[in-house]
């Protein structure tokens, strides 16, 4: 097969590099680790093999994220929501309306979070060795624990490169090719050619020790199935049952083999569960007969601390000039973070969000322009699944952030562990307001108050 031809997708500022290979039915959007380059890739037999079976039943969609391979390079670290931007940037450079994704390891974050944000745009999920979270918690035992992931974190920094570093990372993800020199070294190179530099590396391996997406999971509502191989050691067995339990309607299939990536060991076991799946989902074109009632967003709600007292102040005429001035600065903010107002009447607002820090950096605005105006704002936000109807947004996840925003102090964006977990990387700072009982909502809730 020859060489596909890379070209460039914006994402915001950013230049993406992608290429496009096959003519399948459907489109296939796949992306491998983070050291990566998508020219390099076609040079080693065994990925260049897997890419093209890929595309013999598909029409494969390949990226570099931002800041590696030949996508643009960027300052500091990269969030889990701007991975997601650039995945929808692509499709709409390739006039792709609807995909399917294949996610190998961290990749299969950034692709559950695309398909419970944008089912409209999402034919089918597939999750290859996936972990929810890569920090061990009481009620997740899979893990690092503190001393496994201080190693993780530093090791890159002090060994990027190393040869010998490389075979040790290999012996963990790649165990059948530890023996081949001339393999090592083509990594080695790789590694030195993706434009992962060893600080860029430890960023994103804090970053992805600080994501949780297990709240996000159930509310993905596509195809989706989950591949594991049962003899992996980074993603053991256990968490890809882990993770088919928890997607309404996955399926989870063992395939044999002992390596991380997808593309070593017995690919064509993994690629024939794929391409089946693939096939029937596509066959069925379920999405045809219904379209998507569920999403996953971001809800916003503030309002003015007082404001009966205020009104009584002010008088009525002035504070119905106030309440004018209020509505439209909080239209600015929502507008300029790409947010959806839902409600802004009385002394409140309710808006919703395709993204968790582009919700809060709006609530942290609004709440900092309503000062100007001589007003104390209160904000509140969640990220969960709500009910599309009409236009309007409903169910518990609606209640909820309604709920944290009341529990807000004056001048305080709250935020649920949810939304916390999902913007690591942002450069948001967060202070623990401990866990609450939230009126009419089952269970205790653990909130933050969120700061530029």
């Amino acid at each position: 097969m020859d060489r596909p031809r890379t070209r460039y997708a914006r994402s915001g500022d950013l230049n993406i590099a992608y290429q496009v290979v096959g003519e399948g039915p459907f489109d296939l959007v796949f992306v491998p680790g983070l050291i990566t380059n998508v020219e390099l890739a076609w040079e080693e037999e065994h990925w260049a093999s897997f890419l093209e079976r890929l595309a013999s039943f598909s029409r494969l969609i390949l990226f570099d994220r931002r800041g590696v391979g030949l996508s643009d390079r960027v300052a500091g670290v990269t969030t889990l929501e701007e991975r997601t931007d650039d995945v929808r940037a692509v499709l709409d450079a390739v006039r792709s309306e609807r995909a399917a994704f294949f996610g190998s390891g961290d990749a299969g974050a950034m692709f559950s979070l695309f398909a419970a944000t944008y089912p409209e745009r999402t034919t089918a999920l597939v999750l290859f060795s996936t972990q929810p979270r890569w920090k061990r918690a009481d009620d997740y035992p899979w893990g690092f624990d503190d001393d496994q992931s201080r190693r993780w974190v530093e090791e890159p920094e002090a060994r990027f490169s190393d040869p010998s570093y490389v075979r040790e990372v290999a012996m963990m993800v790649a165990t059948s090719i530890v023996d081949d020199d001339a393999l090592i070294d083509w990594h080695v190179r790789t590694w030195k050619l993706s434009g992962a530099s060893p600080g860029a590396v430890a960023a994103h391996r804090r970053t992805n020790l600080e994501i949780d997406i297990r709240a996000i999971l159930p509310t993905i509502r596509v195809p989706a199935l989950v591949v594991q191989r049962t003899g992996e050691r980074v993603v053991p067995r256990e968490v890809g049952a882990y993770v088919a339990d928890r997607i309404p309607g996955a399926e989870y299939v063992e395939v044999p083999g002992i390596d991380y990536l997808p593309w070593f060991g017995d690919s064509d076991a993994v690629l024939e569960v794929v391409e089946r799946f693939l096939a029937r989902v596509w066959q069925e074109r379920a999405w045809e007969d219904a379209e998507p009632d569920r999403v996953l967003t971001t809800v916003l709600f503030t309002d003015i601390v007082d404001s009966t007292a205020k009104a009584a102040e002010l008088g009525d005429r002035v504070w119905r000039e106030l309440l004018t001035e209020h509505h439209t600065v909080v239209r600015r903010q929502i507008a300029r973070f790409r947010g959806v107002e839902i409600d802004t009447a009385g002394d409140g607002s309710f808006a919703t969000f395709d993204g968790p820090a582009r919700a809060i950096r709006c609530a942290c605005s609004i709440v900092d322009a309503a000062c100007d105006l001589g007003v104390e704002l209160r904000a509140g936000l969640h990220t969960g699944e709500c009910e599309t109807i009409e236009g309007k947004v409903g169910g518990i996840a609606v209640h909820l952030g309604a709920r944290v925003a009341s529990s807000a102090a004056p001048g305080e964006v709250l935020v649920s562990s949810t939304v916390r977990d999902l913007v690591a990387g942002s450069g948001l700072v967060f202070g623990d307001r401990g866990v609450h009982e939230l009126k009419g909502i089952p269970g205790e809730w653990h909130l933050y108050a969120a700061q530029l």
